[in-house]
């Protein structure tokens, strides 16, 4: 029997992101989006390397209570996202608790519900990436960093400057 996931995406998988068109491809399984959250702990949410990634950096308690869009996703759908993040050569995938701030139409949900979700965390990475500047909200498009740039060469964490 299929089963289905939760994922909490901070990043280029976002609604109106670069990459959403892999989330909402039917070619890679199914999805549903469930609604915004943010992050219960706070990590640091950087932008790096010379494609302009958002990087999630696995440090607890450091950062911002990162802002991100939740998907109900199938097995397929999850191996594809685990093939696009490079799981877990580059990214790791990690249950973490997202408080889901708002629903699938966008209302608020008060008190917000606490949803255990997968989250892709950058667990290596060079000390140096501590001292970009940390994001609440990812966008790719911003005055505050470079412009994403599409590439299927980052698959190392030496990559990343």
């Amino acid at each position: 029997m299929a089963q289905t996931h939760l994922v909490f995406s901070y990043g280029t998988l976002k609604c109106g992101e670069p990459n959403f068109h892999i989330m909402s491809s039917p070619e890679t399984g199914s999805y549903r989006f469930v609604g915004i959250g943010e992050t219960v702990k706070r990590y640091p949410l950087v932008v790096g390397s010379q494609y302009s990634v958002p990087f999630l950096l696995l440090v607890e308690g450091k950062g911002e209570n990162v802002l991100g869009h939740i998907f109900e996703v199938n097995d397929e759908k999850l191996a594809a996202l685990d093939e696009l993040e490079a799981h877990p050569d580059l990214y790791i995938r990690l249950k973490t608790e997202i408080a889901m701030t708002h629903d699938e139409h966008k209302n608020p949900i008060e008190p917000p519900e606490i949803r255990e979700c997968w989250v892709y965390f950058l667990p290596r990475f060079k000390p140096e990436m501590l001292e970009l500047p940390y994001y609440r909200n990812y966008t790719s498009v911003s005055d505050d960093h470079p412009p994403y740039v599409e590439s299927e060469d980052l698959c190392s964490v030496d990559q990343i400057e």
